[in-house]
């Protein structure tokens, strides 16, 4: 299976002045845990995720008046489309994290993420189990 039939399409891009709520919000909103950080003064692609919000909620710092471009991944590794889940789960491991934005011709058509990868190698969405309480 390839990352093309695992990505989401569905991609959220923000500017890198964007306040952490904001970005959370909009995070939120689309249902999805990273968002591409589009910086037009440096033509560069950067990543902010939710471990990065969470990263800057656990040290104290306001989320109202940090920034994303203070947060942002700017040495981003891509997927292809065509690269198998394998390819991106070793990408992934080996720089451990867990979102890859995918570029095909050189601008961005999705977002992988592990837990795409996941509901690829199990074969569905499924409802979790019940746990015994």
């Amino acid at each position: 299976m390839l990352v093309r039939d695992a990505m989401s399409s569905v991609i959220l891009t923000i500017g890198p002045a964007h306040t952490l709520r904001q970005a959370a919000r909009l995070m939120s909103a689309r249902c999805v845990g990273s968002a591409i950080v589009l910086d037009p003064d440096t033509s560069g692609l950067g990543i902010l995720t939710e471990r990065d919000v969470l990263n800057s909620l656990g040290a104290g710092q306001d989320p109202d008046r940090e920034r994303a471009h203070a947060h942002t991944t700017s040495d981003v590794v891509f997927a292809a489309p065509q690269w198998t889940l394998d390819e991106a789960a070793r990408a992934m491991s080996h720089g451990g994290f867990r979102h890859l934005i995918v570029l095909e011709a050189g601008d961005p058509v999705g977002v992988v993420s592990v837990r795409d990868i996941i509901r690829c190698w199990t074969g569905a969405r499924q409802p979790a189990p019940a746990l015994a309480g």
